[in-house]
């Protein structure tokens, strides 16, 4: 497929995976990376592969654009600590990802709720919002309260919509993680670093004999 049609602000990539699937030797098509693209159109995707005539493959990868608000949402808790702790995390995201509007939501127990958050993206230009349930497993948080709370927040901002997506889930990356955890927590036992920032100041982190 020639990219003659294509505006000057996108780029085209040479196929670089064949199609699974598919007969072998089959490639999928070229994919359009969408860079600068106006604002107005931040909901295209970040980048697309354009079906072709013979295979009629499509794959799209869509992306958090300018006028997306991402609330990141736990259940939240009566200790203070705990609460904080989702601040830290989206902190982290939002510096790791560069997305410009993050805001921390608690499910209940806690502020700000997932309607102040909802309405703090709306306020900073968000007109959809993406509401990241902070959970591992789907669960009755994730099938009914989420949902419903964010509906009743987008009720008071009819011109804006939104998405809550999946929790985390089984996520290979999660093994490093509590791989990572599992080792740090025995070198502080053995005493050669300090006790992490979940359990700093507990005591918690000791081998019982």
């Amino acid at each position: 497929m020639e990219s003659s049609f294509l505006p000057s602000h996108f780029s085209v990539r040479s196929p670089i995976t064949r199609e699974t699937g598919r007969k072998n030797g089959w490639l999928l098509p070229r994919c359009v990376e969408l860079r600068n693209y106006p604002s107005e159109n931040s909901y295209l995707p970040t980048r697309l592969c354009l079906a072709t005539a013979n295979s009629g493959f499509r794959q799209e990868f869509h992306g958090v654009g300018d006028r997306d608000g991402v609330i990141i949402v736990d259940h939240g808790s009566r200790r203070k600590e705990s609460n904080l702790m989702l601040n830290e995390f989206v902190a982290m995201f939002r510096d790791k990802t560069g997305y410009l509007i993050v805001e921390p939501a608690h499910m209940e127990l806690a502020e700000p709720a997932i309607r102040d958050a909802f309405s703090s993206c709306v306020q900073q230009g968000a007109n959809r919002v993406i509401v990241s349930p902070f959970f591992l497993f789907p669960g009755r948080h994730w099938h009914q309260h989420i949902p419903s709370l964010t509906a009743e927040a987008a009720r008071e901002h009819p011109g804006a919509s939104y998405i809550v997506t999946a929790p985390i889930g089984l996520h290979e990356l999660l093994v490093d993680v509590m791989n990572d955890r599992i080792k740090h927590c025995l070198s502080h036992v053995a005493g050669d670093v300090d006790e992490c920032l979940v359990c700093a100041g507990t005591g918690k982190c000791r081998q019982y004999d």
